[in-house]
């Protein structure tokens, strides 16, 4: 991918390109802003630099120009000012730039704020592509809408007080919160491997077909310790492949697919387990009714120290308004209306003994 320089004065702009091909980046160039647009339209442009003060369209109008059009991912965007004061940050802050570089600047710092910005889109490209995997399963089984953006909330919002409040191993940094939200969305990405006979199933399972989707814990772990072999540095990759193994694990040990106990169990996969939890009992699936939140949060504190770890569940109890209020103002109706396409004779759980999975989905 491409950076593109934008400025009228050839000299300036030809300074600017040499310093950033001596640097290693592919460079494209445009004179004024409505060339630049045009050149955004064609080429694969990740970042543009662009001066300030331009005729026709200036840098702060084709930045503008550039949030309001964006198609086909973010483009960072820099802007070369003689302007130093605050005044002229927020102007351009408001129209959604993402750095300043004040004129006349210095070619190392130009390099490290590129590199800079290469690493913001990285890490955006990474997410979305993080996202885009965990919907891709979410995809396969419309009666789930919503359960993936819940988990991430439910997710944060155990990590951040427990950071706060809880017991000092369980107190990690803001790095580990972060990436928890992120990576959360990832428990269930082994169902790609579940046949949809299975895992769009509108009664009870059988016992074989149970156990078939208990392994949807190992077949996302052992895709995503496959990427991690290629990517041994990818911190998320490893968080994703002990939440996608453990979240179905019990902390008496009474759990799947390695029966692991206590702090055997990564805290990320304790975490995501009452997260996931909650969201499946107060949520509408084909084989039961949601449940209003009262009901599920007795469920989750009966289960303290044998399905959950009691300071999670602590951590839920202390922002169980937080949980009420997410799941009451985002219930899914689509997912609901989707039952109802999907089977037309939904009307209520299965009344018999199920193999579902239940308390453990």
């Amino acid at each position: 991918m491409k950076i593109l320089t934008v400025d009228d004065d050839e000299i300036g702009l030809d300074l600017l390109n040499q310093s950033l091909t001596e640097a290693g980046y592919d460079v494209v160039s445009a004179t004024n802003g409505r060339e630049a647009l045009d050149l955004l339209e064609t080429e694969s442009i990740w970042m543009v630099i662009t001066d300030w003060e331009m005729p026709e369209m200036n840098g702060l109008q084709l930045c503008e120009a550039i949030r309001s059009f964006q198609a086909g991912g973010y483009v960072y965007v820099i802007i070369l000012t003689a302007h130093d004061d605050s005044e002229a940050v927020v102007k351009g802050l408001s129209v959604g730039a993402d750095d300043f570089i004040t004129k006349p600047y210095n070619t190392t710092e130009l390099c490290l704020r590129v590199r800079a910005g290469a690493r913001i889109l990285a890490v955006e490209t990474r997410n979305a592509a993080i996202f885009a995997m965990a919907k891709l399963v979410e995809s396969r089984d419309p009666r789930t809408g919503g359960h993936l953006e819940r988990i991430q909330y439910y997710c944060l919002v155990l990590a951040e007080w427990l950071a706060r409040h809880g017991a000092l191993p369980y107190r990690k940094d803001r790095d580990y919160r972060r990436m928890i939200y992120l990576t959360s969305a990832l428990h269930d990405i082994g169902k790609i491997g579940v046949p949809d006979a299975v895992l769009l199933k509108p009664s009870d399972y059988s016992e074989r077909e149970f156990e078939l989707m208990k392994r949807h814990t190992t077949f996302g772990a052992e895709a995503l310790e496959s990427a991690l072999a290629k990517s041994p540095d990818a911190a998320f990759l490893r968080m994703g492949k002990d939440i996608a193994a453990t979240h179905h694990e019990r902390f008496d040990g009474s759990g799947y697919p390695r029966g692991l106990r206590g702090d055997e169990i990564p805290l990320c996969g304790r975490i995501v387990a009452l997260a996931d939890v909650y969201d499946a009992l107060t949520s509408t699936r084909v084989y039961k009714e949601a449940l209003p939140h009262e009901i599920a949060k007795s469920m989750i504190e009966q289960e303290a120290g044998s399905h959950f770890d009691p300071e999670v569940v602590r951590a839920f109890l202390a922002n169980e308004d937080i949980f009420r209020d997410m799941a009451e103002r985002f219930v899914d109706e689509a997912a609901v209306e989707g039952l109802r396409g999907l089977y037309p004779c939904f009307s209520g759980p299965s009344q018999k003994g199920s193999l579902r999975p239940g308390m453990n989905p």
